[in-house]
């Protein structure tokens, strides 16, 4: 059966799918990985030596859903597609080599072999980041005084002139915007442990994947050490909250894997709306009381503001 399944992805048919932007991988009934084309190594990190052979739950691509819940157990779809043939399409995120989560949109259909039996399955998938905006944004600007050099997202004095232009905006439209504090829980315990290098991974993963579940709009910014700041224009609270928890399951389900070793971590979340009469300082301040509130809790929490249960709903 391996043999067949490998047939499907030779001679010109290789060629094109070599040439896809699109990841392409299939599998045979035991959901062992028989052909991983480039765009496949492009989006996820690993190459075709590295995964070939191997299950596609062998710490390679793990999916989750956006509640952070792992789909290689118990809800996936490309599973599923080998027990009853049925073509599916949903949008998960994958586990980059690094560490970080990657949003993308795949869809799986069925092999067949001539008496029309299902010897394997085809995944298909694509990147799903709205990253890019911010991403094009900082390369706008080309200077080096605006990005952390480690993490490549903005600094401090990024962040202040955003929040200017943010205020501006929400003088103009009344649309409010909030503003997020995020801060690793135990970091110090990884640096202790593993090392600054390690530390170092560890930071880049979690921002990585933070950067990939924020909207285009919305901006990241290193704040300091292993702390975060995000602005997100044109939101509700329930919507904080709705963000907060997303990027806090998601940095949990994330991890890098360092000589054998699945390192992880997770962070604690504190969010609040802007008022007119903030300056960068009092949004900050106020945020950062929310993200010792979770602290308090334990880590891994997310608190919103309460004073705006209703700010900017309709």
């Amino acid at each position: 059966m391996q043999t067949q399944v490998n047939e499907r992805v030779k001679g010109p048919y290789k060629q094109w799918l070599d040439h896809l932007f699109d990841g392409v991988y299939v599998v045979d009934m035991h959901r062992r990985i028989q052909y991983w084309n480039a765009a496949a190594e492009e989006l996820t990190g690993y190459t075709a030596a590295e995964v070939c052979g191997t299950r596609c739950s062998d710490n390679i691509l793990e999916h989750v859903d956006f509640a952070g819940k792992a789909l290689c157990k118990e809800g996936c779809p490309l599973h599923a597609t080998l027990q009853d043939g049925q073509r599916r399409e949903a949008l998960v995120f994958l586990h980059h080599k690094n560490g970080h989560r990657v949003p993308v949109h795949i869809r799986v259909s069925p092999l067949y072999d001539d008496e029309g039996k299902v010897t394997g399955a085809i995944e298909v998938f694509s990147d799903h980041s709205q990253h890019l905006t911010m991403a094009k944004e900082l390369e706008h600007y080309k200077q080096e005084s605006l990005l952390d050099p480690l993490l490549r997202i903005g600094n401090r004095r990024y962040a202040q002139m955003v929040f200017q232009v943010r205020q501006y905006e929400y003088g103009v439209t009344q649309t409010p915007f909030g503003a997020l504090m995020l801060d690793l829980d135990l970091f110090k315990h990884v640096n202790d442990t593993y090392g600054h290098h390690v530390g170092d991974l560890v930071l880049k993963m979690v921002t990585q994947t933070i950067v990939r579940v924020l909207r285009g709009s919305d901006a990241l910014f290193r704040w300091g050490g292993d702390e975060f700041l995000a602005f997100l224009p044109a939101i509700t609270s329930g919507g904080l909250l709705v963000a907060s928890e997303r990027i806090r399951s998601m940095v949990e389900a994330s991890f890098v894997m360092v000589e054998g070793q699945r390192i992880q971590t997770t962070l604690s979340v504190g969010a609040t709306l802007a008022v007119p009469e903030d300056t960068l300082e009092s949004l900050v301040a106020r945020a950062d009381l929310l993200l010792y509130q979770s602290k308090q809790k334990g880590g891994n929490h997310c608190t919103v503001e309460e004073r705006f249960p209703h700010h900017g709903e309709k």
